[in-house]
């Protein structure tokens, strides 16, 4: 990975912890509340896949977001239907494995869940998201 490549990842891993803050904080709240943890979960990770998607465009791919302000919506979108898919679908299907099967504690199943989505989450981002070719950013 280029110099910029790790600064990126950097970027976004930092935004994803704050993510990771809200999701966890959303999933105590409504588990402690009586939800049911897949649906919780489900919440949760919306959550925290539209903060995320904020910090990215303003922050971890900014330099590409600002070559096509006017392209957000369509961010958003591929946004949530590739981050989406693999923090929703990743995660309620870790969940239901880790917590349903395996009956491990909600909580620290959700962290495992969110650590291995990550990267397929920076992967797609990186090149169909925040696309440097589609921006006509050439870093």
């Amino acid at each position: 990975m280029s110099a910029g490549g790790w600064e990126r990842w950097c970027k976004f891993n930092g935004a994803g912890l704050l993510g990771v803050g809200i999701q966890m904080a959303v999933l105590a709240v409504l588990t402690y509340a009586g939800m049911g943890y897949l649906v919780a979960t489900l919440l949760a990770v919306e959550g925290a896949v539209l903060h995320n998607f904020v910090w990215h465009e303003l922050f971890t791919w900014g330099d590409r977001a600002r070559v096509a302000p006017r392209g957000w919506p369509r961010r958003l979108l591929h946004f949530h239907l590739a981050n989406g898919l693999i923090s929703i679908g990743g995660n309620i299907l870790l969940m239901g494995w880790l917590v349903g099967i395996l009956g491990g504690p909600v909580l620290l199943s959700n962290l495992l869940a969110i650590v291995l989505c990550g990267t397929a989450n920076f992967v797609v981002s990186d090149h169909f998201v925040f696309s440097a070719q589609r921006s006509g950013d050439a870093s």
